[in-house]
């Protein structure tokens, strides 16, 4: 039976064939430890993390490319953003959509550190929620759920306006929309390698503008300083303990290549014409219940239910008899789902990546259509 994948915002995939080339090559040519030491191998495998290093700064608009931190994935790059810079007792707004990897932190936060938490949908609750406490703002760039897009760049300003630190969880939208730490007035960018960027799993980011200060939650070697007690407080070593993954990295790197040299408006384009297709056909379905953004604007995430059907049962049919894909659940995102509805029963998650085609999206109609006759 032939495959139907609509999980991208789990992982991409397929990935583009320059990906696997370079984690091919990091393996039988930098399999090493890359600044570990000074033979030619690991002086060409820090050579090409730095090159990856500056990709990223450069595709982030990072004034700095040693402020950016490589790190296992968006949830370490977020748990090193929320609990390396917020401070304690301090006020942080956030919003409904986010996901655990940033849920998790902040009510570590309030349990531990005396953070008071106030959760808005969108942005134009923020600047009412405000008070002389708030020190943060944490925001999911596109909901994994339902792909409710959040406008950074109000936020941004907002942030700006009353000199709070922002931090953005940008795991569903880098890749797919334009960010621009400058002109966004992001603090901290954090987000994964292995989804819209194209990268294999176990590569995560974190982007910190200059002034931005960090404390590690991690400490180890470093290749460097070797004789200080503590981690030292260069960048990027501060926030880099152990061995870099530089297969990951090297992927990463790769899948900026790809998105720099096809556009990012291209991908954005076609992500936007599967997803408003599906859409459309979806609303014309009257058992089907559709849970798309509350913005006006629409991530290549949307979730459904069909009336009557567990949103597992629905998943498995899918998969069992049509080799269709998806995620179905609450998808580590408790308060969205309180959010539209779905606490109690979760839904069936449709996510659009690059490599899948109307024709893909049209079967997959077609499917909900037969499920729903044979009911």
């Amino acid at each position: 039976m032939r495959e139907f994948y609509f999980d991208n915002a789990a992982t991409s995939s397929p990935k583009p064939e320059n990906i696997y080339g370079a984690v091919e090559l990091a393996i039988k040519k930098y399999s090493v430890n890359p600044g570990r030491a000074g033979h030619k191998k690991a002086i060409e495998a820090g050579r090409k993390i730095y090159e990856v290093r500056e990709k990223v700064a450069k595709f982030f608009n990072v004034k700095n490319s040693l402020n950016v931190v490589f790190t296992a994935n968006a949830t370490e790059s977020l748990n090193f953003a929320i609990k390396g810079a917020v401070p304690t007792g301090a006020h942080v707004i956030t919003t409904n959509f986010e996901h655990n990897s940033s849920l998790r932190p902040l009510f570590y936060m309030r349990d531990e550190r005396a953070v008071k938490l106030t959760f808005v949908d969108t942005y134009k609750e923020i600047e009412k929620s405000i008070n002389i406490e708030t020190k943060a703002i944490v925001i999911n760039h596109i909901s994994n759920v339902n792909g409710t897009v959040q406008d950074i760049k109000k936020i941004g300003e907002i942030c700006k306006k009353y000199n709070l630190l922002f931090i953005l969880d940008a795991s569903q939208s880098a890749g797919y929309l334009d960010i621009d730490m400058e002109r966004d007035n992001i603090d901290i960018l954090c987000t994964t390698g292995h989804k819209s960027l194209f990268g294999i799993q176990g590569i995560g980011v974190l982007c910190i503008k200059e002034g931005v200060d960090i404390e590690p939650l991690l400490e180890g070697g470093t290749g460097s300083f070797s004789k200080l007690t503590r981690q030292p407080k260069e960048m990027p070593e501060k926030l880099e303990a152990g061995t870099l993954n530089t297969p990951g990295i090297m992927s990463l790197g790769a899948g900026i290549d790809f998105i720099n040299d096809l556009g990012l408006d291209k991908i954005k384009e076609h992500e936007n014409k599967l997803t408003e297709y599906f859409i459309k056909e979806i609303q014309k379905i009257e058992t089907v219940k559709i849970y798309k953004s509350i913005t006006e604007n629409q991530g290549p995430v949307v979730s459904i239910n069909i009336i009557g059907l567990d949103s597992g049962d629905l998943a498995s049919i899918l998969d069992e008899e049509f080799g269709i894909m998806v995620r179905p659940g609450f998808h580590c995102a408790p308060l969205a789902h309180k959010t539209i509805g779905t606490y109690e029963i979760g839904a069936v998650r449709f996510s659009f990546g690059f490599f899948n085609t109307l024709e893909e999206v049209q079967y997959a109609i077609e499917a909900l259509n037969s499920i729903i006759n044979q009911l």
